[in-house]
This record gives C-alpha cells, sequence and structure tokens, in this order.
C-alpha cells in the first residue's frame, strides 16, 4: 500500500480531527498485523504496546480507517465483524471454516474472468463484489475423521 501511515495523516487533517499519536499506534499496529482482526484483537495487541488506549479509541479510529478508505469491516458470518486493509493488491475471496472460522484470502484469475463474464452476460458493469466460500478447512476435517 501506498503509505498507509501518510494517507491516514491526510484524511485525518482533512476533516479536521487531530492525529494522536494513540491513533497513529493503532493504525501501525493494524496495518503490521497483515491479516483480518476484530476490534477485540487489535485492542489487545495496540494494548501490548501501550496500555492507556481504550477501546473505544480503537473502535472509533478503525470507523476513521474504514471512511477513509484504507480498511474494509467484514461479516463472514461469526460473531464480531472484522477489518482488513485495504490496499492495491489484486481483488480477493475469502474461504471460510465453518468450524474454526479460519480465513483464507483467495486470488484466483479464472474466478474473476467468470464473474465478469456472468455479469457482462446479464448486461451489468461489475463496480464491486464480494464472494466467500464456507466449508472445513484441512485441520478441521481431520478432526471430524478423528472424532
Amino acid at each position: 500500500m501506498n503509505n498507509p501511515m501518510s494517507r491516514f495523516a491526510t484524511y485525518i487533517a482533512e476533516q479536521g480531527l487531530k492525529n494522536t499519536p494513540q491513533r497513529r499506534l493503532i493504525v501501525e499496529v493494524f496495518f503490521e498485523s497483515g491479516k483480518h482482526l476484530t476490534t477485540e484483537e487489535l485492542y489487545a495487541a495496540v494494548r501490548e504496546k501501550d496500555k492507556s488506549i481504550g477501546q473505544a479509541t480503537v473502535y472509533r479510529t478503525l470507523k476513521i480507517l474504514c471512511r477513509a478508505g484504507l480498511a474494509k469491516e467484514q461479516n463472514f458470518g461469526g460473531q464480531s465483524a472484522c477489518y482488513e486493509a485495504l490496499d492495491e493488491r489484486k481483488h480477493h475471496d475469502h474461504l471460510i471454516c465453518i468450524a474454526c472460522e479460519r480465513n483464507v484470502e483467495i486470488v484466483d484469475a479464472a474466478i474473476e474472468a467468470k464473474q465478469e463474464e456472468v455479469a457482462k452476460r446479464n448486461g451489468f458493469v461489475l463496480t464491486s463484489h464480494r464472494m466467500i466460500l464456507y466449508g472445513l478447512c484441512p485441520d478441521c476435517q481431520m478432526k471430524r475423521k478423528s472424532a
């Protein structure tokens, strides 16, 4: 991603908000994680570095990241929404394990081409889409076979 810290700082300034050290730390931890995080997971990771940061600050900062176009809230059918960084990578879809909620990002040119083909055949121009495939990961399949 083209320096998310800089893009965040620009967005904060444009909105007339303060770019506090707490917000900067939250953004830094979020982007360094490289994975989907719930607010609770991000809060725990941030608290390892600074115990003074409250959960509400983490929540509000995630919402700002979403409004800035730097993050996206995802709900994969579990109880908590999670957040993922938006970057210049190609669009990706997800495989979600229904037992352990493992999340695997998939990038597949053939799937993307098929989605475009289906849209075109129906007279649509895609502006965005989301595909989530649910099933059992290899570990959970093995656990079920053993039980």
